[in-house]
């Protein structure tokens, strides 16, 4: 797969790159530059949400609260979150392979749990925000939320008239 040509759709703005390498996909996916809502295809006609990809190792949710959740994403987006101070060491990951729960020390190598403090250069920036990740995603699922119960309640007007007709014809 690696010599393959791909291409991704960012949700956040529907921004598209490509053609690109598979390799280059998967190094911007281990960078956490690519979010579980983003779409990638490699015919610009069938595109699946990022983490539908296994090859892209995208297999970790991230408990960032209360029965909140964030990913399946890599380790990279963990590190991500614990650079910027969104998670510890002792926050659960989810391995989404094999169902088995961890902690972020237990999944991260050495190198990525311990981030450079606040105000010291990172060799590597990352430009993924992930707090505004995280909100743009919550709107997203409230949207989506929304559409349902609109859907919902479309569908119980129409069984309210057809059950009104149908005892209207058998009256």
């Amino acid at each position: 797969m690696d010599d393959s040509v791909w291409y991704l759709r960012k949700s956040s703005d529907g921004s598209q790159f490509g053609p690109l390498p598979f390799k280059q996909l998967k190094q911007w996916t281990a960078d956490a530059q690519v979010s579980p809502l983003d779409r990638v295809s490699n015919d610009q006609k069938t595109w699946l949400k990022a983490p539908m990809v296994p090859e892209l190792e995208m297999d970790y949710l991230i408990e960032v609260g209360d029965e909140q959740y964030y990913g399946p994403t890599t380790i990279g987006a963990i590190a991500e979150f614990l650079a910027a101070g969104e998670i510890t060491p002792e926050t659960t990951v989810t391995n989404c392979k094999d169902a088995v729960d961890l902690q972020v020390k237990d999944v991260l190598p050495p190198e990525l749990l311990n981030p450079p403090p606040v105000g010291e250069v990172s060799i590597s920036p990352r430009p993924m925000n992930i707090r505004l990740n995280l909100q743009q995603r919550i709107r997203e699922l409230e949207e989506a939320l929304l559409e349902e119960r609109r859907a919902r309640e479309t569908a119980e007007k129409l069984i309210d008239r057809l059950e009104t007709k149908l005892g209207e014809f058998a009256g």
